[in-house]
């Protein structure tokens, strides 16, 4: 089984998802905990909602205190950093640092997972709560038929 940071990354790497994660990112759904309810479901661990909302909990406060901060800090120096070099680099450093703490927190999510059962079966409940974060999104939709096509 691959931890999840792997499969978000190989997930990522599949041709749409990274346009499909961004587009979902800059609508402001939380897309590490998009991509842990597509991993649980490609484990075929069993669906519940208190499993779903533990991982809403753990997903909302990093992301609250320490992802968005440094997203918000990296697009306002967006234009900035365009005719700045030292402020340019200084933004690829905040860039890697988010992606450090969206990293963290799918080793979060993952690590409240641990002792949950895996199946045999995709459980389709996560991929309809998945759904529902972001909004019933169509780029939602398609990284849900990615996945279950396996595309």
């Amino acid at each position: 089984m691959l931890k999840l940071w792997d499969f978000a990354l190989d997930f990522y790497a599949r041709p749409g998802v990274e346009a499909d994660c961004l587009a979902l990112q800059e609508r402001g759904v939380d897309v590490c905990l998009l991509l842990c309810c597509a991993w649980l479901f490609a484990n075929g661990t069993p669906f519940e909602p208190a499993r779903f909302a533990s991982l809403q909990g753990i997903a909302s406060s990093w992301q609250d205190h320490v992802i968005a901060p440094l997203r918000r800090i990296r697009r306002d120096w967006k234009e900035g950093a365009r005719e700045d070099t030292a402020l340019s680099a200084l933004r690829e450093r905040l860039k890697r640092l988010e992606l450090d703490g969206e990293r963290i927190l799918l080793e979060r999510l993952e690590t409240a997972t641990a002792s949950w059962p895996k199946g045999r079966t995709p459980s389709p409940n996560w991929l309809t709560s998945a759904t529902q974060i972001a909004r019933d999104d169509a780029a939602t939709q398609r990284l849900i038929e990615r996945l279950r096509g396996g595309a």
